[in-house]
């Protein structure tokens, strides 16, 4: 018998069609998935719309006052004053603020009195707060900011009257014009900002608190007097402590000495009578 040949298979030249039905079909399902995300809530529109509406047709010369939501409908009471405009201090904070600085201001007299006398250390007083001005050749030896051992008891007692106030401090420190070029100190600069340091650290082992410190170095640019001498030179070389005011703004310039008893005002001249 006979072998029966195989039936040829032609090729299939429309099963791309498949393909393109699942991609159609996925892309309906997607376009189904945005318009349901994407379809408003009637319900919540309708609010929105009754509540516009109401609100757009009230009569605005109507005297019928709008009901608040709660109970509380009254009217509060105001100050008056605009909104923002800072609160005028009562004149007592000043004034206490004043007697503390001078207070503050004797305690640092009178432990600071033996080297007031010898002209080492000045101490003067004015709208910024007390100044404390310390010479640097009792501090420091010459070219150094290691703190000498004679000069602690004397920043000890001045950190004693500064743990008595919660007042700001600053510690600056000040050069002369001559400069400095060593392996510590390239420049008067850190000299200063050295020896302003030191003396803050020697604060903060005594017990004042840190946070209320700030060490500053001027180096020479804030001379109190010429550098063309040797005693101009010798007084430009100073730490000064600045116990700062607490008190905001501008007030009233102390004086650690008596104030002078005030001039009396010459006589007015009698008025012209008119003609």
């Amino acid at each position: 018998m006979a072998r029966k040949k195989p039936v040829e298979e032609h090729p299939n030249h429309e099963r791309w069609l498949v393909s393109y039905a699942d991609f159609i079909t996925l892309l309906f399902a997607f376009f189904v998935v945005m318009y349901a995300i994407s379809s408003l809530n009637e319900g919540k529109y309708r609010i929105l719309s009754d509540s516009l509406v109401s609100a757009f047709q009230q009569d605005p010369s109507s005297d019928r006052p709008i009901q608040l939501p709660n109970s509380q409908s009254a009217i509060l009471q105001g100050s008056g004053k605009p909104i923002g405009q800072p609160t005028k201090p009562s004149a007592q904070a000043p004034q206490e603020a004043t007697e503390h600085m001078k207070k503050v201001a004797k305690n640092v007299l009178e432990v600071m009195q033996p080297l007031i006398k010898s002209g080492q250390v000045q101490v003067t007083q004015s709208p910024k707060g007390i100044t404390v001005e310390i010479n640097a050749s009792t501090l420091f030896n010459s070219g150094d900011a290691v703190l000498q051992a004679d000069s602690v008891n004397a920043l000890s007692a001045i950190a004693k009257v500064l743990q008595e106030t919660d007042a700001p401090i600053q510690v600056e420190g000040h050069t002369d014009n001559i400069p400095i070029r060593s392996s510590l100190f390239p420049s008067n600069w850190e000299l200063s900002s050295a020896r302003a340091g030191s003396v803050v650290r020697l604060f903060t082992e005594m017990g004042v608190p840190a946070s209320r410190m700030v060490a500053i170095g001027y180096a020479d640019n804030r001379p109190l007097d010429a550098n063309t001498t040797l005693e101009g030179r010798t007084r430009n070389r100073r730490v000064n402590v600045l116990i700062l005011n607490e008190v905001q703004g501008p007030v009233q310039e102390l004086s650690l000495q008596e104030p002078p008893p005030a001039a009396t005002p010459p006589p007015q001249p009698p008025p012209i009578p008119a003609r």
